[in-house]
């Protein structure tokens, strides 16, 4: 087999893997993997916005922090979320200096809102869709870059250390390409379509965090699953819409079954406003005292033209679905959101293995702890996503000689996957592990899980996108129900 031969190669094309590519050494070659189109990713789905300290006259670090600790229930790694707070501002300066439009006051400053769990305004928002504008600026400032090769519709297929080495399949247009780097960035997202119902896009598969795991990186918290307390009720979807915690942050009630508020009940002082992992809890435990299922969020009270400028895309989407949300509540219910756990890495984003980085959703830096607070996973991305390219650019000189080597990867040929899979899979992670974990069923799925994922390790399968999704999702559900099954029975898994 022939390897193109690589500085660095990008697998992902979210805000971390493009930012992680602006900040890397002109000199340095780079390829970036793109598993689809660049705007289909977790990070342009991202609304409410980016948080940062940037009015000093009225927020610093030390609140940023606190709220961050108590959001993630002091299971934070207090080290890097220094690093994240303390940097995050400069990184948030620099997307400005690429084009981001974030909205402004009248005099001209950033305006900065408020979300669930934050104690001041601190969050630089574009509309209700700042992952997009965020990740459209990146986009285009990344397509000036000489040095970057980008492919689109790639599916990573393999992902080998040889010596020193990465071997990587990548697979496009039908065809089996070959390349060979000495560092690897994995900005893959999230394990969302592990689910029955994710906010998340098609891409979250997880690939990333099962190609590190088998490649000897250390997993590390996969079991921290963020629900989404506000996800647009719509069985009918595998992805549901998401709306923003910044709804409730400009004042929007949340309403149980018979439409009437609850959260003064459980959260008096927060209600609303509490981080998202308890508004979830809370509204569990209000459909069992109810015996509704239904929720619903109501900002009609506020003026119409305010909803319609502040929230445009939201407003817009849920009136396709038949509901104006300046006029009467939308259906809510929680649903599985974002990981704060995933491929373990140090404050300079690098892996237990040699050469191997990770930055974004699939990364657990330990800066979220136990639930992410609103906003700071854009800031996460573009952090440590630039500590990664400064590290590279410090350890990885650019190559004296490019072209082709000789190697070995594993053939391509082999079985048909059987059919349904995947579908099994996320029915019972969503039996066994939905806001409160059921550890009965984590058990039984636990065992179920293991036979699958031991199948698809064992078996000769054709390497093909369908495969390797399937082995992702099987090494996610193995490693999450292992660790809710290992609580279940008393262990400290921590």
């Amino acid at each position: 087999m022939q390897f193109e031969k690589f500085d660095v190669i990008i697998v992902g094309s979210g805000v971390a893997g493009l930012y992680c590519a602006l900040n890397l050494n002109r000199a340095l070659k780079i390829l970036m993997i793109s598993k689809k189109e660049l705007t289909l990713c977790n990070s342009a789905l991202a609304q409410g916005g980016v948080a940062a300290v940037m009015n000093p006259k009225d927020d610093d670090y030390s609140l940023h922090i606190k709220d961050t600790l108590i959001a993630g229930g002091y299971k934070n790694d207090m080290n890097n979320l220094k690093i994240l707070v303390e940097q995050g501002p400069t990184d948030v300066k620099n997307l400005i200096k690429y084009g981001v439009d974030f909205d402004r006051n009248a005099d001209g400053s950033v305006n900065l809102t408020l979300e669930g769990g934050h104690s001041r305004h601190r969050i630089a928002h574009h509309k209700d869709s700042t992952g997009f504008e965020i990740v459209t600026a990146l986009i285009d400032q990344t397509l000036k870059l000489k040095n970057l090769t980008i492919l689109e519709n790639a599916h990573l297929l393999g992902l080998e250390k040889a010596d020193e080495d990465f071997h990587l399949d990548i697979f496009k247009s039908g065809k089996h390409h070959y390349y060979t780097t000495k560092a690897v960035v994995l900005a893959t997202g999230g394990i969302g379509r592990v689910y029955d119902y994710t906010t998340n896009s098609a891409i979250a598969t997880g690939d990333g965090i099962q190609f590190a795991y088998n490649v000897g990186a250390r997993i590390k918290h996969l079991s921290y699953i963020q629900f989404h307390p506000t996800a647009f009720a719509d069985k009918k979807n595998r992805e549901c819409f998401l709306v923003s915690e910044a709804v409730r942050g400009e004042g929007a009630y949340l309403l149980n079954g018979n439409k009437e508020r609850f959260m003064h009940k459980y959260e008096p002082e927060r209600k609303e406003l509490a981080p998202r992992d308890v508004v979830s809890q809370c509204m569990m435990k209000e459909q069992e005292t109810i015996g509704s299922d239904e929720f619903w969020l109501d900002i009609s009270y506020k003026d119409p033209e305010f909803v319609k400028n502040r929230f445009p895309m939201i407003y817009q989407r849920v009136l396709e679905k038949g509901y104006d949300m300046t006029k009467g509540p939308i259906p809510i219910y929680p649903c599985q959101h974002y990981l704060m756990g995933g491929i373990d890495v140090d404050g300079n984003g690098a892996t237990t293995v040699k050469g191997l980085y990770a930055a974004g959703e699939c990364a657990h830096t330990g800066v979220h702890g136990l639930n992410r607070l609103a906003s700071n996973s854009l800031l996460e991305a573009l952090v440590f996503s630039r500590l990664i390219a400064e590290q590279i650019n410090l350890t990885t000189p650019a190559a004296r000689e490019y072209g082709f080597v000789e190697g070995e990867m594993r053939s391509p040929e082999g079985e048909e996957l059987p059919k349904g899979i995947r579908t099994e899979i996320r029915h019972i992670m969503q039996k066994s592990y939905f806001v409160v974990p059921n550890y009965e069923e984590a058990a039984k799925g636990f065992a179920r899980v293991s036979e699958i994922k031991e199948m698809l390790d064992k078996g000769n399968y054709a390497l093909t996108p369908d495969y390797i999704e399937a082995k992702s999702l099987a090494t996610i559900a193995y490693i999450v129900l292992g660790e809710v099954a290992a609580r279940g029975r008393g262990e400290n898994i921590d």
